[in-house]
C-alpha cells in the first residue's frame, strides 16, 4: 500500500519498530529523530529514509512478529492435512478422461506451479510481515484486496464442504443398504441420499456449528488424513483382487457383450481427449490447494525461516503428489473408462466388510471436517463485516442460513465433477496463480534488481488468466451439451 511522501516529525517519533527476524533493532542501524532528520550510519539519502520508513509503517500495520513452537515434521504434517481432501476421490476420473500421461504430465505441472505460488506468497509475507491471506490483500491491494482474497477462500472453503457433503449423498445409503443386509438396488426414502443429507447436515454437523470455538474439532484433519491413506491402501488392494472382465461379465451393456469391445476397453489409455478431459486440470487444481493455511502455519513455524517454509512446503507437496498419482493409477487400473467422479463410490459393498470400513471411515471423517471449514467461513463473513463481537441470534441466524443454502446445492448438483470443475476454474485458480502472482508483481513493483522475478511473475499471472479464459467456457458448454446429468464419456 503507497505511503505519503511527506511525513509528519510527530509520525516519527511515535513509530515503533517491531521486534521482526527481518528488521535489525541494533542502535547503530536507527538511532533517533531529531530536527526532522533520521540520524543513521547507513540512511544518507531522502529516498532510504522514506524507504525504510515506509517499510516500518507497513510492518506495524500487520502482524507482529511472535516466535513460533511448531517443529519441521509437524509443519509438514499440518500442511499435508491442509492439501489433503476430497479432491483425492476424482483423480482416477481425471486420468480416465486424460490417459495416463497427460495426466501426469498436469499432475507434476500443478505440483510444481502450486510449490512457486507458495514461494511468491513466501516473499510477499517477508516483505509486507502478514501472517494472514486477508490481511496479505488488504496490505497490498487495500479493501478491494481484501475482498477479492476472501471470496476467493470462502469460496474455495464451501466448495470443500460441498463436495464433503455429496460424499454423504452419495456413500451414506450404500452403508445404510448394506448393515440393512439389503442389495444396492433397493429403494426407500430413507435411504435416499438426499434426505440423508439433510438430516445428518441439521442433526449432527448444525449442532457442532453452533459451538462457539472449535474445540475438538481442530483435530479432525489428522483422522481426516489417516482415513484418505486407508482408502489409498484399500484402492492399491482392490486392484488386485478385483477384474476388469468380471466387472464386464456383470455389466448389461451389449457393447460390453462383445468380448473383442470389452478386451479394448480393460487396456490402459495413455492419451485421451473427449468432452470431460476439461474437468482434469480444475480437479487436480482443486486437491492441491491449501495456500489460506501456509501462512499461519509458517507463523508457527519454530526458528521460523522462508528457505525453511519452503522446504516444508516441497516436501507437503511431493509427499501429496505420491499419494494423488497413486490413487489415480490404481482406481483407474482397476475400472477403467468406467470409473466415476466420485471413485469411491464405484466400489460395491455386496458383504465386503472392508469396503464398508474405509466407507464409513471417511463419511464419519468428512462429517467432523466441514464444521471445521464452516467456522472459517463464517468467521471471515463476520470479520469482513466487522461484526466480531459475538452474538447469539446472529450466530444461529448465519449458521442456519448457509447450512440450509449450502443443503440445496448438494441436493441439486448432480455430479462431484461439476463441483470439482467450478470451483477448481475459479476459486482454487485465483489461490494458486493469479493472487500470489499478483501480490508479487504488486509489492516488487519498484524494485530494478528483482527483474528476472518479475517477469516469471508476470508469466505465471498470464497462465493463470489463459487458464480461466479457456476451462471456464469449455465447462460451461460440457453443461449445456451433457445437460449436467452424466459421468460418461
Amino acid at each position: 500500500m503507497p505511503f505519503k511522501a511527506g511525513l509528519e516529525l510527530t509520525e516519527l517519533q511515535n513509530m515503533t519498530v517491531p521486534e521482526d527476524d527481518n528488521i535489525s533493532n541494533d542502535s547503530n542501524d536507527f538511532t533517533e529523530v531529531e530536527n526532522g532528520q533520521i540520524n543513521s550510519k547507513f540512511i544518507s539519502d531522502r529516498e532510504s529514509r522514506r524507504s525504510l520508513t515506509n517499510s516500518h509503517l507497513e510492518k506495524k500495520k500487520c502482524d507482529e512478529y511472535i516466535p513460533g513452537t511448531t517443529s519441521l515434521g509437524m509443519s509438514v504434517f499440518n500442511l499435508s492435512n491442509a492439501i489433503m481432501g476430497s479432491g483425492i476421490l476424482g483423480l482416477a476420473f481425471a486420468l480416465a478422461n486424460t490417459g495416463i500421461l497427460l495426466f501426469l504430465l498436469l499432475l507434476v505441472s500443478v505440483t510444481l506451479l502450486s510449490i512457486y505460488s507458495i514461494y511468491l506468497l513466501l516473499v510477499c509475507s517477508k516483505e509486507t510481515g502478514c501472517m494472514v491471506y486477508e490481511k496479505l490483500g488488504e496490505q497490498v491491494f487495500g479493501t478491494p484486496g481484501k475482498m477479492i482474497v476472501f471470496g476467493s477462500t470462502s469460496l474455495q472453503n464451501v466448495g470443500a464442504m460441498l463436495s464433503y457433503l455429496f460424499i454423504v449423498k452419495n456413500e451414506l445409503p450404500s452403508a445404510i443398504k448394506f448393515l440393512m443386509g439389503k442389495e444396492e438396488s433397493f429403494s426407500a426414502w430413507y435411504v435416499d441420499g438426499r434426505i440423508l443429507v439433510v438430516t445428518v447436515t441439521f442433526g449432527i454437523i448444525l449442532p457442532l456449528c453452533l459451538l462457539k470455538n472449535l474445540g475438538y474439532l481442530g483435530y479432525t484433519s489428522g483422522f481426516s488424513l489417516s482415513c484418505m491413506v486407508f482408502f489409498l491402501i484399500v484402492v492399491i488392494y482392490k486392484k488386485f483382487q478385483i477384474s476388469c472382465y468380471e466387472l464386464g461379465l456383470n455389466a448389461t451393456s451389449p457393447i460390453l457383450s462383445n468380448s473383442s469391445e470389452h478386451e479394448h476397453m480393460c487396456k490402459p489409455k495413455y492419451v485421451i481427449f473427449n468432452s470431460k478431459t476439461v474437468y482434469a486440470l480444475p480437479t487436480i487444481a482443486f486437491a492441491f490447494v491449501c495456500h489460506p493455511s501456509v501462512l499461519p502455519i509458517y507463523s508457527e513455524l519454530k526458528d521460523r525461516s522462508q528457505k525453511k517454509m519452503q522446504l516444508v512446503s516441497n516436501i507437503s507437496f511431493f509427499a501429496m503428489f505420491v499419494m494423488y498419482f497413486m490413487t489415480a493409477i490404481f482406481g483407474y487400473l482397476t475400472f477403467y473408462d468406467n470409473v466415476q467422479s466420485d471413485l469411491l463410490h464405484k466400489y460395491q459393498s455386496k458383504g465386503d466388510i472392508l469396503i464398508l470400513t474405509v466407507r464409513l471411515a471417511v463419511i464419519v471423517a468428512v462429517i467432523l471436517t466441514v464444521p471445521v471449514l464452516f467456522f472459517t467461513v463464517r468467521s471471515s463473513l463476520f470479520e469482513l463485516a466487522r461484526k466480531t463481537k459475538f452474538d447469539l441470534c446472529r450466530h444461529v441466524l448465519v449458521t442456519f442460513v448457509l447450512l440450509v443454502i449450502i443443503n440445496l446445492l448438494v441436493i441439486f448438483i448432480p455430479t462431484m465433477k461439476d463441483i470439482f470443475g467450478v470451483v477448481g476454474v475459479t476459486s482454487a485458480n485465483m489461490l494458486i496463480f493469479i493472487l500470489p502472482s499478483s501480490l508479487y508483481l504488486k509489492i516488487t513493483h519498484q524494485d530494478g534488481a528483482k527483474l528476472t522475478q518479475r517477469i516469471w511473475a508476470s508469466l505465471f499471472l498470464a497462465l493463470g488468466i489463459m487458464f480461466s479464459l479457456v476451462s471456464i467456457p469449455l465447462v460451461i458448454y460440457d453443461w449445456v451439451q451433457s445437460g449436467g446429468s452424466t459421468e460418461g464419456h
